[in-house]
């Protein structure tokens, strides 16, 4: 394929996709704030602050300026939700109009309680393709087989992000339903805390799992009041996403809900960890006071995370919900 693509952020995720997508390319421009990464990266295609034994491939170029863009058919912003807004405006200034942006954040916007999606199309008034999944950055960046959902509302947006994306280990489906393909990624951030706690408490397996089918159950009913479809929870940006992040220990948020569960509580702020589902079972519950909907998961992991109450007794309110 005879593209240009721009990757902004050489962390795990960003690392990870320009490994596996450069073979589709001719030049990746992997974008790096500190240009020491930059610099490793031209000069031995190595980036050791994360993936110190893994070489990278030879047409990924580390750059440190925006301008180094312009011609990009498609950037992949792999940076956190809070960066987003000032990155796309500095970007914004710089891309073409016919440039495709293409975000891997998961997550709200604090202060508007907009999608990733619908931050950038406001600043760059054309829509955005939103790419969630369960996607380990380390498996991918070591091209093992991945599987991962786009979305977006423009057809020839999906259809090239998909060509660009997609290869032998990389499947990719893509849909329009860019409501529930984001609110899957946010949502299943309760969902592995739930879990987490329900570890921490040393809950028994069928007991945990019961819990699990009640809570996709609701995931569901959340992504249809909000405008999403139903279908959509069974993609790779639902199911797949949902049962990585309750399941398995590279989940910072089922982490999180293990240490409550445990009656250990955690101060981000001191320990320097950023834990997205706290924020996002806040702005959960009044989605679903507003919208009517009834979330025993969300209300359980409310009360053990925000409320501070007893995880032990959360859990058999939880339980005699069923």
């Amino acid at each position: 394929m005879t593209l240009d693509i721009g990757v902004i952020g050489a962390g795990a995720m960003g690392t990870a996709i320009s490994q596996s997508i450069a073979e589709n390319v001719n030049n990746l421009f992997l974008y790096a704030r500190k240009k020491e990464i930059c610099d490793e990266i031209n000069s031995n295609h190595y980036n050791s602050q994360y993936y110190p034994n893994l070489k990278l491939k030879e047409n990924i170029i580390g750059i440190n300026d925006f301008n180094k863009l312009k011609e990009a058919s498609i950037i992949f912003l792999c940076i956190p939700s809070s960066t987003i807004r000032e990155v796309t405006s500095e970007l914004n200034k710089i891309i073409s109009k016919d440039c495709i942006l293409v975000t891997t954040a998961k997550g709200i916007e604090s202060n508007t309680n907009k999608r990733m999606t619908e931050v950038i199309e406001e600043i760059t008034d054309r829509p955005a393709v939103a790419l969630s999944g369960p996607n380990i950055a380390s498996e991918m960046a070591k091209n093992l087989s991945t599987a991962t959902t786009i979305a977006c509302s423009n057809d020839n947006y999906l259809n090239s992000v998909k060509k660009a994306l997609e290869t032998k280990k990389f499947k990719v489906n893509a849909n329009t339903d860019v409501t529930g393909t984001e609110f899957c990624g946010i949502i299943k951030n309760v969902l592995a805390i739930s879990q987490g706690i329900c570890e921490g408490l040393d809950i028994n397996d069928n007991a945990r799992f019961a819990l699990f089918t009640k809570s996709y159950s609701e995931v569901k009913e959340i992504i249809e009041a909000l405008g999403g479809k139903r279908d959509t929870v069974d993609d790779y940006c639902g199911f797949g996403d949902i049962i990585t992040a309750s399941t398995l220990s590279v989940s910072r948020n089922h982490t999180l809900g293990v240490l409550y569960g445990q009656g250990i509580i955690v101060d981000e702020k001191s320990s320097g960890i950023l834990f997205e589902g706290r924020n996002t079972t806040v702005i959960m519950k009044d989605i679903c006071e507003k919208y009517g909907v009834e979330s025993l998961t969300v209300d359980f992991v409310y009360e053990v995370i925000v409320d501070k109450k007893n995880p032990r007794l959360a859990f058999n309110k939880f339980w005699d919900g069923l």
